[in-house]
């Protein structure tokens, strides 16, 4: 393994003011980049769509629950799946008290595909608790490229109503969704970092790019 090399206090601290500095920087490097975000200019959503939740059929302005702010996280779960995706699991399982961003006036429902008879065992396996909905026969996954050609794409859409108008404002992919993972973001406090093979310095992974993830329930197996 290879492991930091060994200092004494005084140069830990003279190297941690230094890599401080560094981080200040891209902390505000990150802040100007989330006003550009906010700066985008939107689309008016034109279609309708509806989706299939707990409670029967709802639109998607009834996704927003009356809140101005509609973030969807599009689940990687496909309608002939027999359970979810582990890396969309695995983001699900960093989601916080959703009080939080009502208190911001925006909702956060999850969106998949499979139908809503195998979303929620799924659901109820995992024991999540919040708001998820089927779109199964809707275009709305392939609208907003969730969906392509050879499968189901991990996703994040965001929405702004104002009035009884929905306009979409952001959506971004892949890695892009690593914005919502909080325990990366612990990992990467760590000299061991994630542990994956892509990551610098090398000497110190284990396993590909989410290699070693699995569903919260089957580590121990």
């Amino acid at each position: 393994m290879n492991y930091p090399p060994i200092v004494s206090r005084d140069e830990w601290l003279i190297a941690r003011q230094e890599l401080l500095t560094r981080e200040k920087a891209a902390t505000r490097a990150l802040d100007k980049l989330n006003a550009e975000r906010r700066r985008l200019p939107m689309v008016k959503v034109e279609k309708e769509y509806l989706f299939e939740g707990p409670d029967g059929k709802a639109s998607l302005l009834d996704l927003f629950e009356g809140r101005r702010q509609l973030i969807v996280y599009h689940f990687m779960f496909g309608p002939e799946w027999d359970e979810g995706c582990k890396g969309c699991s695995f983001l699900i399982d960093n989601v916080g008290h959703l009080a939080h961003l009502h208190a911001r006036d925006t909702s956060l429902v999850v969106v998949s595909r499979a139908p809503l008879a195998k979303i929620e065992p799924f659901k109820k396996r995992m024991g999540w608790t919040l708001p998820w909905v089927s779109s199964y026969g809707s275009d709305f996954n392939y609208d907003f490229h969730a969906t392509e050609e050879d499968g189901e794409v991990s996703a994040t859409s965001v929405f702004l109503r104002v009035d009884e108008n929905i306009f979409h404002t952001y959506s971004t992919f892949d890695r892009g969704n690593e914005l919502l993972l909080g325990t990366y973001k612990y990992l990467d406090l760590t000299p061991l970092g994630r542990q994956e093979d892509w990551e610098e310095p090398s000497g110190r992974s284990t396993t590909s790019a989410m290699g070693w993830l699995r569903l919260h329930d089957t580590y121990d197996a």
